[in-house]
């Protein structure tokens, strides 16, 4: 199993609206190093989720339902979707300031790559988010 971040602006698609719907096609990826994270995700792969701008922190954890296929808001066939599905809300949500501040977490991509918006994590930072969120 791979581990994946995901960011997302909560005006646009909060964590919250995710779980009031239940599912998602993860699109409107437009970088080709975030689509080819897209196209490297697995069923079954947990995937962090971040909300950028407002709020800057790591609010839950998704899974990859669907494997990577055509971005269905677009004709260019450079750009794919996967769909994802809520697991868990954090029961703290993990702060920017407090990854930045985390020595396990110095190579992280969210600090390494902080445009980046689709980005693998290994096992063990995605579990030291887990243990910063208190699970």
């Amino acid at each position: 199993m791979n581990h994946w971040l995901v960011k997302s602006e909560p005006f646009k698609y909060s964590w919250e609206k995710f779980n009031q719907e239940g599912r998602t096609f993860w699109d409107g990826v437009r970088n080709y190093q975030a689509r080819n994270n897209l196209r490297g995700m697995q069923v079954g792969d947990l995937v962090l989720w971040y909300h950028s701008n407002e709020g800057k922190e790591i609010v839950g954890i998704a899974r990859v339902v669907k494997e990577a296929y055509q971005d269905p808001t677009t004709d260019d066939k450079n750009w794919v979707v996967v769909d994802l599905e809520p697991v868990q809300s954090l029961k703290k949500p993990v702060t920017l300031e407090q990854v930045k501040a985390d020595e396990r977490l110095k190579d992280i991509g969210l600090v390494r790559q902080g445009r980046l918006s689709v980005m693998s994590v290994t096992r063990e930072e995605f579990d030291r988010i887990l243990e910063l969120a208190g699970e």
